[in-house]
């Protein structure tokens, strides 16, 4: 394996925002997408041994996240209007096609992708988030892991994280081997509006009743990945996904890590993104 080189820094201008992006390599993109509340530093080991391994390793900040732009309309956060900025990212890197991993919240957008935009995705890795249209009728466990989604649609959900020192919020990330990373950058000005704003824009309460949406299957290659650990989705919705992948299906289950595969085993996921990517 090769040295990898040191991560390069850009602003990249896409679908009207400018974009942070980490990049580290050279051949092969691959396009790294992070949820809520991570930014592209959660790829930083991900990012060393793809390059190392001969890949361009491709990480933005999402938008309204890290050093990206954060419009304020809640409308500007719909999963449409992500898949149009991995569009626009590519075509100003001028990437044709792209493996695409997506963890949390990047995981959602790296479905969509991989269902409207079949021509740009080589192979598709997602982590912790299953398929939107795999949803079924939840599950106790399902319920039980996903009450905070409810919590952050409050209007004042803001206040309610921020008090007391973000008591709520430290409650909610648990051990997270970033946590006080993501305090300290949640703090900055609109950051915690924006983040909570994924939410908001694409799980309204009226999204929880009547039938998943319904979208093209997957024909790229697909990996699913799932942790026991993971305190906020269940291993269903992941398991489920296999139903809308009509390419070949893989799924992977870790154990002895949180929510946070990238972070928590990350020579174990690099090993099998690297074997999946040959």
């Amino acid at each position: 394996m090769a040295n990898a080189e040191e991560p390069r820094a850009s602003t990249v201008e896409a679908n009207g925002l400018r974009f942070h992006v980490v990049e580290a390599g050279e051949g092969t993109p691959v396009l790294l997408l992070h949820g809520f509340p991570d930014t592209s530093y959660l790829w930083r080991h991900q990012i060393a041994a793809l390059a190392g391994a001969g890949y361009r390793a491709i990480a933005p900040d999402m938008r309204g996240r890290g050093r990206t732009d954060r419009p304020t309309a809640v409308a500007d956060y719909a999963l449409p209007m992500m898949v149009r900025d991995v569009a626009a990212l590519l075509d100003a890197l001028d990437v044709p096609r792209a493996h695409v991993v997506g963890h949390d919240w990047g995981a959602a957008v790296a479905w969509l992708v991989g269902s409207l935009l079949p021509d740009r995705v080589d192979r598709l890795v997602a982590i912790s988030v299953g398929h939107p249209a795999a949803r079924g009728r939840p599950t106790l466990d399902e319920l039980q892991k996903g009450w905070y989604r409810l919590l952050v649609l409050f209007p004042r959900a803001e206040e309610l994280l921020r008090q007391d020192d973000w008591y709520l919020m430290r409650v909610l990330l648990q051990n997270a081997a970033d946590a006080e990373r993501y305090l300290a950058d949640l703090a900055e000005p609109g950051a915690l509006t924006a983040g909570l704003n994924w939410y908001r824009a694409n799980l309204p309460p009226e999204r929880l009743v009547g039938p998943p949406p319904t979208l093209p299957p997957i024909s790229a290659p697909t990996l699913g990945i799932w942790s026991s650990g993971d305190l906020y989705l269940a291993e269903e919705a992941m398991v489920r996904s296999g139903q809308v992948v009509k390419g070949p299906w893989r799924y992977e289950r870790f154990e002895d890590a949180t929510h946070w595969i990238p972070l928590d085993q990350p020579e174990r996921l690099n090993t099998l993104l690297l074997e999946f990517f040959a």
